[in-house]
This record gives structure tokens, sequence and C-alpha cells, in this order.
């Protein structure tokens, strides 16, 4: 499945364009996260991707076929959607509603079968839900709803997922179990596009990331060559670090804003990329996701010095150590996907480099 936007540009009617020229694509099994400022418009780039507002120029292919000729029970058989949660005026229950998620897979005429109803409580169960199933989605709270509208498009099974702000009124603890769900979702090949308020999920989650900036600048490409201090302070004014967070499993990378930025200062230069040698070790408990790894280290197979494997039977782990030569830019790129993969532990040690000799190599 490969969901693609084609030179998309947008304005409302007597406006000037808020998206120009959006070229991004995403493949199955693929995280993308869009960003930007209050106004950038990012919960319009998703209405156009999905043809829920008609771009000015430009188009959304799916599979190559224009999303605008396809019929509406064919494409949402293939797409959910979750908007941001509203106050729900509905009369529905919550279990109702996740129900309604697969409306795209009952005939007209038909009911919800056995399956439809345990595909539901499934998806509940998932999200530690259940105990909202039979209560009215008016009688809720904001965030108990967002779990209940992605509950909905979770049951629908689809191939593509398209999210607007799934963060937003959640605590700590139910960001996560969405994040994570994102996550696995991916890794079992459904592709996955959010809208979100967090560059460091961004950087924690996505592999690829869509920066907007108000008048209708963009950038896309790899999270970690996007989702940059440079790009934070041009797309949002503000200074902001991004520094690296060292847990017992995982070094993960968070942003941190400092100060509104100076806008009449000078665009700072991007750091110099650099070639340097670093370990990499990769820890597993699930064989499952050798395929996966081994698919990403062969795109990387350029870099590489030495790899070995150690399967731990006794513990049930798969650990891979490997030591590369390359630049540190492709290097962290490598580490950050490897990351992105549920059930594994990645770490990266750069080895010091006290020779001017290696410095402009390549």
């Amino acid at each position: 499945m490969i969901l693609r936007i084609e030179n998309g540009s947008f304005a409302y009617k007597g406006g000037p364009e808020i998206l120009k020229d959006i070229n991004i694509e995403v493949t199955s099994g693929e995280i993308i996260a869009v960003l930007g400022p209050n106004g950038a418009g990012k919960t319009t780039m998703l209405r156009c991707m999905m043809d829920m507002l008609k771009w000015k120029s430009g188009r959304s292919l799916l599979d190559g076929e224009d999303i605008h000729s396809i019929p509406a029970r064919k494409l949402w058989s293939r797409m959910a959607y979750v908007p941001q949660a509203k106050s729900a005026a509905s009369s529905f229950t919550a279990f109702q509603t996740v129900l309604l998620g697969r409306s795209s897979r009952i005939g007209v005429f038909a009911q919800p079968s056995a399956e439809d109803m345990e595909a539901a409580e499934r998806v509940m169960r998932s999200l530690g839900i259940m105990d909202l199933a039979d209560k009215q989605c008016h009688a809720i709270s904001g965030g108990e709803l967002q779990m209940v509208l992605i509950a909905r498009a979770m049951a629908a099974e689809p191939e593509i997922l398209i999210l607007d702000e799934p963060e937003s009124n959640l605590d700590f603890k139910n960001q996560l179990i969405v994040l994570d769900t994102i996550s696995e979702l991916a890794a079992n090949g459904v592709a996955c596009v959010f809208n979100t308020h967090y560059p460091a999920h961004a950087l924690q989650r996505a592999d690829k990331s869509l920066i907007l900036s108000k008048g209708g600048d963009s950038i896309f490409g790899s999270t970690v060559n996007v989702v940059t201090e440079d790009n934070i302070r041009k797309a949002f004014g503000v200074n902001a670090v991004i520094g690296e967070i060292e847990t017992p499993e995982n070094i993960m990378r968070n942003v941190i804003p400092l100060s509104i930025a100076d806008t009449d200062s000078q665009t700072q230069g991007k750091k110099e990329d650099e070639k340097c040698i670093a370990s990499v070790t990769i820890i597993s408990d699930n064989n499952d996701k050798a395929e996966m790894i081994n698919a990403l280290l062969h795109e990387y197979n350029h870099m590489l010095i030495g790899r070995m494997g150690l399967p731990y039977r006794r513990a049930g782990l798969y650990i891979i150590n490997m030591t590369l030569d390359g630049m540190r830019s492709e290097i962290s790129e490598l580490t950050h996907r490897l990351g992105l993969i549920p059930s594994i532990s990645v770490k990266t040690t750069y080895a010091k480099d006290n020779s001017d000799d290696r410095k402009g190599t390549v």
C-alpha cells in the first residue's frame, strides 16, 4: 500500500495558500508525524489527504489511483480517520460507537455479526477502555472520548490509519497507550499518519516527519533529519535543544524549548556532519522481528565493519553487535529507525576521534 500526495496546495476561499506544494509518501508499516505551529494547516492537510477537502492543485493517490475517484465505501474499507475529540452529543454507548467502525465491513442491510462484536471488544480491551463500554459518549470525558474514537478507527482494521492529534486531552499513561498502539499497528503493516504538538513524540515514534510552517512552507523526510533544532526554530519560532535521555533499554531523544527565537537573527547553519566509528548493540526478546532488523541493516550495509549475532536461548534473547564506519547522520538515522521497532533495545556508542586524518574523508 502506498499513499502519496503529489504537489498538494490548498487555500480557503478568498484567502492565501496555507499549504504549498506538499509532496509526501507513506507505505505499509511506516509512521509519519505531521508537526507545525497553530494555524499552519496540519488538520487541513490531513483532510485534503483524505479528500474531505479538495486540493486547490495537486492530488492524493492510493496505490496510484486518485482518491477523488475511489468510491467512498471502497476507500473507507482501507482507510480510517480519528478526528480531534470534541464534546459529544451522541446517545450511543462507547461500545456502540466502536462497533460503528465495522460499518465498512457490514452489508448495507446486514446486522453486526459475532465476529464484528468480538473485534470491537478486542480493540477496546487492547486500549484498556472496556470499563467505558456501557457509558454514553456524551457522559464521558474528552480524553475518554478520544480513546473511544481511536478504538472505532482500529475496529475497521484499516490499511492506513490517520489520526488528528491523538494524544490531545490524554494523561501520560493514555498517551503512551496510544503511541504504543500506533507502533504496534505499524509493526504489523498498518501505515499511520498523525498530527502532533509534541516534537519528541515524532522523534521517538515516526519514521518520517512533515513540518509545516505558517505561510505554506514545509519540509519532509526522515524524522532524524527533519526534526532538528534549526527546523524547530524556523517553524515554531522557538529556540530548543534536542537531548538524549538514556534509559536501561534505550537512548531516547527529547525536545526542550528554551526561549522565543529572535526572528530577525540570521538563520543558523546546519552542524557539519562528520565521519566516525560507532558500535551498535541490539537486544531483542522476539525473534519475529529479525526480518525487520535485517532489512534495515541491509540498507546501511555500506557502513558495516563487522557484525556478530548471539542468541542467548536461556534468557530468550537475541543480541546483535555491530561496528560501523560512516557519517554520524547516517548512523544516527539507523539507530533511530531500529529504535522504532517494538520489542527491541538499541544503543549506539561513538568512538572518540582524536585524529584529524578522518575529517573530511569518506
